[in-house]
């Protein structure tokens, strides 16, 4: 601790002011404990109790309840203490509180504060001065010597001693840092010890955004987010250069709006491989399921007879009521997604296949058995009254946007609130620990799949209502990296176990957004792809690189 000289506080007499405000608080609290006592500890301490006497086996039923009974009955005269002491519980809690607004800023924590800014400047300034010194000093012992390998070993030394003074200079700041966030969390303790941990919202953001300034590092902040903010950058500067270039706005609501729905289908898709990433997979077959399913949805949903054929069969479904034509097509895409997924799940969880290798055979397998059957053709367009009837507009609101957000409330709960999900969460991150814990990493690996198909199912029929069919078997190409894309720029790690819904959801925005702005800008398709590989790069550079901090 440095020593008393001009405005810089020495620990005793940091000490002697904080000293009358916890002697006062302190008088204060002693008071309320005493009042608590017997009411709101007792109330807590018996409510305890008969929590533990329900889960004790080792005693019989009527021991169980002769004991609750007694619980309850010294429940009930603890609240009543209880319920006659809170009126000057919360009298006593008002007078300590507004003692500490009077004193504690004013006479404790800015002092300490301003102490701590001076002797963050005194430490720099000794820091440069140690700076100077070892440099003089390692100027001296070289013009002392003329020996090659003692010049050598001079600067080596200096190197660690230059690293020595700036180590010890990071000390100094951290422990200044360390004073200044002791002093700010000192207050909210006593409050803590009055209140018995309940803070208002605007005191609890207070303290969350002092806890984020004492645990901010720069070097982590950039790995965390310097691609958003290299994405935020370079989509201001496509909104700034396409009204000059093409002399239309790029953030208009109905811009937004396109964006929104070109995202909901993809959302889908990104949610379902963000599953197999977790458990450090990945899938290359989306793209040709989106394919298979469109096909699949507008040869059931097809306005009149099928122009096309599937295996020489031309298909006429105009007799079937066409709510009954919209869940078919429904059932036929998750169907066939879930199957495909399947496959490839039980051969990734039973053999260790690389999933790249059993999602990349599902891509082959369905784009030939597609094309096959299809000859490739389009199937035009759907009946024009399906879309209205399952993505209606609300007023200027496309209701597809609502489809996708309940897409993402759902994968939330599982993800979040689910055992399945807190078991996706565990193999991800370690599948040895979770197989000694008792978790059947083969039911989690295929589950997750089954999802995942489910969910690019759900993706390519929402897809066919947005298009208003055309479906084929080439459509879809190139969505697979998109949305492992957008996983992948979210957040949500190939290391395994890391990831959330938020970033999932973040990322197809991004993805769709800076897509859209590109393409009104007039970037040719091909310089798309190049810009998306580029993101893709720097994004699981980023990760490997916070893999790589954390290990």
């Amino acid at each position: 601790m440095p020593k008393t000289g001009g405005s810089v506080l020495t620990a005793e007499q940091e000490k002697e002011l904080l000293k009358p405000i916890d002697q006062k608080i302190g008088s204060i609290q002693a008071q309320i404990d005493e009042l608590r006592a017997n009411g709101t500890n007792k109330v807590i301490s018996t409510l305890s109790a008969i929590e533990s006497t329900k889960r004790d086996k080792s005693i019989s039923a009527e021991e169980r309840t002769t004991l609750i009974e007694g619980y309850k009955t010294e429940l009930e005269l603890a609240k009543k203490v209880e319920s006659e002491n809170n009126a000057q519980v919360s009298k006593l809690i008002a007078e300590a509180e507004a003692y500490l607004k009077e004193h504690y800023k004013s006479e404790y924590l800015e002092p300490v504060k301003a102490s701590c800014a001076v002797e963050k400047t005194q430490a720099k300034q000794n820091y440069e001065a140690a700076l100077d010194r070892l440099k003089k000093e390692h100027e001296e012992a070289v013009r002392k010597t003329s020996d090659a390998q003692e010049i050598k070993d001079e600067k080596y030394v200096y190197k660690n001693r230059q690293f020595d003074a700036k180590v010890n200079y990071q000390k100094d700041l951290q422990r200044i840092k360390d004073r200044a966030h002791n002093a700010f969390s000192h207050e909210y303790h006593l409050i803590d010890l009055l209140r018995m941990s309940k803070f208002t919202p605007l005191e609890s953001q207070a303290q969350k955004w002092e806890n984020y300034k004492y645990t901010f590092n720069t070097r982590s902040f950039l790995l965390q987010n310097g691609l958003y903010i290299v994405i935020l950058l370079v989509f201001i500067a496509l909104c700034i250069i396409t009204p000059a270039v093409k002399g239309t706005q790029l953030l208009t609501y109905s811009n937004v709006i396109n964006i929104l729905q070109q995202a909901s289908p993809r959302m889908f898709l990104a949610l379902g491989v963000a599953g197999l990433i977790l458990l450090t997979g990945t899938d290359l077959s989306i793209g040709r399921m989106v394919g298979m399913g469109m096909t699949a949805s507008t040869i059931i949903m097809h306005q009149g007879i099928n122009t096309g054929q599937v295996f020489g069969i031309t298909f006429d479904l105009t007799g079937v009521p066409i709510p009954v034509r919209i869940i078919m097509a429904l059932v036929t895409c998750i169907v066939l997604c879930t199957c495909f997924t399947s496959i490839a799940g039980f051969f990734t969880a039973k053999f260790k296949m690389h999933p790249f290798i059993s999602t990349m055979a599902n891509m082959l397998i369905i784009f030939g058995i597609v094309t096959y059957a299809t000859k490739g053709v389009s199937f035009g367009a759907i009946e024009p009254s399906i879309p209205d009837m399952v993505i209606p507009r609300i007023g200027k609101f496309p209701s597809i946007i609502l489809w996708a957000i309940a897409a993402i409330a759902i994968v939330w709960f599982i993800w979040n609130k689910t055992t399945f999900g807190k078991n996706l969460y565990a193999v991800g991150g370690n599948p040895e620990a979770a197989a000694v814990s008792g978790i059947s990493v083969f039911r989690v690996m295929v589950g997750a799949f089954v999802m995942a198909g489910i969910l690019y199912g759900f993706g390519s029929w929402l897809e066919c209502m947005r298009m208003v069919g055309s479906g084929s078997a080439a459509y879809g190409q190139g969505w697979d990296m998109d949305a492992i894309a957008a996983c992948v720029v979210g957040g949500v790690s190939f290391t395994g176990g890391i990831g959330k819904i938020s970033g999932v959801t973040t990322g197809v925005l991004i993805f769709t957004a800076l897509t859209y702005a590109l393409t009104i800008l007039g970037i040719d398709t091909n310089l798309q792809f190049v810009f998306s590989g580029v993101i893709i790069l720097t994004a699981v550079t980023l990760d490997c690189l916070k893999y790589v901090q954390k290990k």
